[in-house]
């Protein structure tokens, strides 16, 4: 940037914003600045100077290009479902909301794509997909809020990704607006492409410290077939491994999830029932699709056989669409009933045969330095993703809990990095892992990353403080 100019006045911001995207789509008011300028943490108070709701990619560029000019730092928001911080504006920065650019723009049935604008929510994609007798794979709790940009710009993952990836794997193209400006258009929509670095990917996952993602092109499938669920009760995690191992062999399971004892007491209080009398200490949740009656036998005898060898204590079977749903809600509805306990959040990843031993691990440092706390253990054991959830008790301040989590997250990272595992497997870095992001990178790697950042975003104007320190 050749020139640049001083700092806009509240009145003048407003003025040069609307000029841009219209009076009505810049927002100043104290609500919008709380509602926009943060996502589900709670460690931080909000403090945007304006939100702006652009509604076409040229409107995104003439914004990026007012900020450079203006040094005017940059956060994008788009259904601020967040667990990390990646969408906080809390030092005066310009927030740049997507929820108006949220048309589809051109569905594909011959390539079995769809491309739509980076605000459009994933359960509308969802939905639309579904009317066209096709599927989008990726799904997750709050797909009913969380929008399709964020979804990309971190990586989401879910309850599907042991049959079909990340969100990374069902993207075919992007257009990006970078830090300096620039319009790219990534990939176009096709299935093969040797054609050089593939900057689609550098965006992936990117939490906006890059650019803004403003319209995303995805792969569509065809939909699962009569998906079928079991829930199982589960001896220890050693046991659970077992169980996945056979269940993979035997059929291929669209999900395997876990959740504790616990999680299921919490889900229950607020009106499920358990899923059969006899409580155990783990339950694994697995889908799969029961294509023919032979798929359903096998599926039965691996849990005939799993009980015979003590791994398994008792189990339940959805007969319908209807029974499957409710069983899912055992897993999915664990998040919201535990939220009003205002739990600190982790979200780690190692291989999916050192499990066993990482949660020994982490439940050792918990039980010593949690002592008093409940905890929480949920994920998606499949590809080796557990959330461990530690709960606010009622008598201590949440300043001085958020504290006590923070020093033991050293020693939970500290397993993590000697397991070769990561310290965000779906949730992002975004604040709250900034600092702690050389447990999971190598000096070497963060190095390259900062260059990267440097090369889309020279003036360091996107998302800062996201990410990378």
């Amino acid at each position: 940037m050749s020139h640049t100019f001083p700092p806009l006045s509240g009145a003048e911001l407003e003025q040069t914003l609307g000029r841009i995207v219209g009076a009505e789509r810049v927002h100043m008011d104290a609500d919008s600045l709380q509602q926009y300028g943060l996502d589900r943490t709670r460690q931080y108070t909000p403090a945007p100077c304006a939100i702006v709701f652009p509604e076409q990619t040229t409107q995104v560029r003439e914004l990026v290009l007012l900020a450079r000019r203006h040094r005017l730092a940059i956060v994008p928001s788009g259904g601020r479902t967040g667990l990390s911080g990646g969408a906080v504006a809390a030092q005066g920065e310009l927030v740049i909301a997507l929820e108006r650019m949220n048309r589809i723009l051109d569905f594909n049935a011959v390539d079995r794509s769809l491309h739509c604008e980076a605000g459009m929510i994933t359960a509308q994609l969802q939905a639309f997909a579904q009317q066209q007798n096709l599927f989008y794979p990726v799904d997750f709790a709050s797909s009913g809020s969380s929008q399709i940009g964020g979804n990309v710009a971190t990586n989401a993952g879910g309850i599907k990704v042991i049959r079909y990836g990340l969100t990374r794997d069902q993207i075919l193209g992007l257009t990006v607006v970078t830090g300096q400006g620039d319009i790219l258009q990534l990939n176009r929509g096709l299935v093969k492409n040797a054609t050089g670095y593939d900057l689609r990917h550098l965006f992936i996952g990117s939490e906006g410290t890059l650019g803004l993602i403003t319209e995303v092109t995805v792969r569509l499938m065809t939909p699962p077939e009569n998906p079928t669920v079991m829930v199982l009760g589960i001896t220890d995690m050693s046991a659970l491994m077992q169980v996945l191992e056979q269940f993979r062999q035997r059929i291929e399971p669209t999900a395997f999830e876990f959740f504790s004892e616990p999680a299921l007491q919490h889900v229950i209080r607020r009106g499920l029932a358990r899923p059969f009398a006899q409580p155990a200490p783990f339950y694994a949740l697995l889908e799969f699709e029961s294509r023919h009656e032979s798929i359903q036998a096998a599926a039965l005898a691996v849990f005939e056989y799993c009980l015979a060898r003590g791994w398994v204590l008792d189990g339940v079977m959805s007969q319908n669409g209807r029974q499957a749903a409710e069983l899912w809600r055992l897993r999915e509805d664990i998040s919201e009933t535990i939220a009003a306990y205002m739990p600190y959040k982790n979200d780690l990843s190692v291989r999916v045969s050192r499990v066993p031993e990482f949660l020994a691990a982490v439940d050792q440092v918990v039980a010593e330095r949690y002592a008093g706390f409940e905890v929480i253990w949920y994920g998606h054991i499949g590809d080796g993703n557990l959330h461990l959830n530690i709960l606010k008790p009622a008598q201590w301040t949440p300043e001085a809990f958020f504290r006590q989590c923070e020093q033991v997250n050293k020693d939970v990272f500290a397993i993590v990095r000697r397991l070769e595992g990561s310290i965000s497997a779906e949730h992002g870095v975004g604040l709250l892992k900034r600092d702690y992001l050389d447990y999971s990178r190598s000096p070497e790697e963060l190095a390259c990353l900062r260059a990267i950042k440097q090369l889309f975003d020279p003036d360091h104007i996107m998302n800062p403080g996201k990410l990378l320190a």
